[in-house]
């Protein structure tokens, strides 16, 4: 029978990285690193690297680096661009967090029409509203599982909205919808065109409920997710004694009277959400935050113009050019060196504000998109509990991107991008430099 989870005798055996607060704001050196720990030998690290690297039969890019000093102490290719994948969603979160603060909120609402009898739904691009049923007074539920954010309820949006008419006599509306807040097309430069119908997104749109899914647990997408979104809304204030009918896409007025709003949860804990389940729809719409933050179009090139300016702010935009936010285009091109530097810089006890986007990284051999079976053979299992990452994957294409222990306590930050989007790739290939990488006690 093969066997899931990890030793728990693995050694070295620091507390687990899990376990660590990674990124406290008065610590002055990395918590959970050993302040004495030294660098590790460059020339050793490399040997063992180079040595799974030349047998991997893979074309790989690769670069490790010390997440203090942001030294290199491997360089393969690392400042050649490369296909990123999912990976791009590191290079997104950490944008956002800086442009926006972790404490940012997505709210949605409902106000009165311009016409007599209408309401209208305004969209703020929340793209965590779901119809399921609330477990919280505050109406919000947890979408996926323990440790997952409490999202916002669309249900408690009707039911705020249907008490409000109600208090105003009024019994009877046609629901119109703003989708004002995003412009621009709802497919990236790039896409498949089986990317929606396959239900790796759904449509981008301001306004978006249930991840626009034609019905809950489903994989298969709507066509046009406001227009649908506005349809439950009328069925959900029938529901609540306010009879209503789906209406026509619409600008809410200046001014307009608030019926009822929600919000999302806060953009660290979007974030963490995006990194570890890798949801391509949080990742969309958390680009176009970071748009509209810096008075850029809500589309995808004001989004990853507006990336750019933000990481250049932070000293960090060298090597990155993307079109989208979750990395299902691969027109986007990033460096193994500018991924390992973000990377570095958001574990940095000096940037607490970008703690989610390491937090949010799926945990090797425990979590996310690391879940066993990954980091349970002899390999790689080094990097069990050591390493945090974002993985990436596409037609030819696996990246891994992230930070790791390693075996004297030193915090490294790294990044592997293997193949060419053409021929097969293995993930487990990156997983066994990481492992590697943990292992070094160099």
């Amino acid at each position: 029978m093969a066997k899931l989870t990890p030793d728990r005798n693995l050694s070295p055996q620091p507390p687990a990285v899990a376990d660590r607060d990674i990124v406290r704001a008065a610590a002055a050196t990395v918590p959970g690193a050993d302040p004495a720990a030294r660098i590790p030998n460059a020339g050793v690290l490399s040997a063992r690297l180079n040595a799974l690297i030349s047998s991997s039969g893979q074309k790989t890019s690769a670069v490790v680096i010390d997440a203090t000093t942001r030294e290199p102490l491997y360089q393969q290719r690392a400042d050649r661009p490369a296909t990123p994948a999912s990976t791009t969603k590191l290079v997104t979160s950490v944008a956002a967090l800086a442009a926006l603060g972790p404490a940012h909120k997505i709210t949605t609402q409902a106000v009165e029409g311009g016409t007599a009898g209408s309401v209208v739904l305004v969209g703020g691009g929340d793209p965590t509203l779901t119809t399921r049923p609330a477990t919280s007074s505050s109406g919000s539920r947890a979408r996926s599982g323990q440790g997952d954010p409490a999202f916002g309820s669309f249900t408690d949006l009707a039911r705020q909205t249907a008490n409000t008419l109600k208090a105003s006599g009024v019994r009877r509306v046609r629901v119109d919808f703003d989708i004002s807040a995003y412009q621009g097309p709802r497919t990236a430069a790039g896409w498949k065109s089986n990317y929606l119908p396959d239900g790796e997104v759904a449509p981008v749109s301001a306004l978006t409920v249930d991840e626009g899914r034609v019905e809950q647990g489903a994989k298969t997408r709507v066509g046009d997710p406001p227009r649908a979104a506005a349809a439950t809304f009328a069925r959900l204030l029938s529901r609540y004694g306010v009879k209503a009918q789906a209406g026509r896409q619409a600008a809410a007025p200046a001014g307009a009277r608030r019926l009822g709003a929600v919000q999302s949860p806060t953009l660290a804990a979007l974030v963490e959400y995006l990194m570890t389940h890798s949801d391509n729809d949080v990742a969309e719409a958390v680009l176009r935050q970071v748009a509209i933050k810096r008075g850029r179009p809500a589309t995808f090139a004001g989004g990853a113009q507006a990336v750019r300016e933000v990481l250049a702010g932070l000293g960090v935009a060298g090597g990155v050019l993307t079109n989208d936010g979750s990395g299902l285009s691969p027109r986007n091109q990033i460096t193994p060196l500018a991924l390992a530097r973000i990377a570095a810089l958001a574990a940095s006890p000096q940037r607490p504000d970008l703690r989610a986007a390491i937090t949010g990284m799926p945990v090797a051999g425990f979590s996310g998109t690391l879940s066993p079976p990954r980091y349970t053979g002899a390999s790689s299992r080094a990097g069990a509990g050591m390493v945090r990452a974002k993985t990436g994957t596409l037609s030819g294409v696996s990246t891994l991107a992230g930070v790791a222990y390693d075996a004297d306590g030193r915090l490294l930050a790294f990044a592997f991008m293997a193949g060419d989007g053409t021929g097969q790739v293995d993930p487990g290939k990156l997983d066994r430099l990481a492992g590697a990488v943990a292992a070094c006690g160099c």
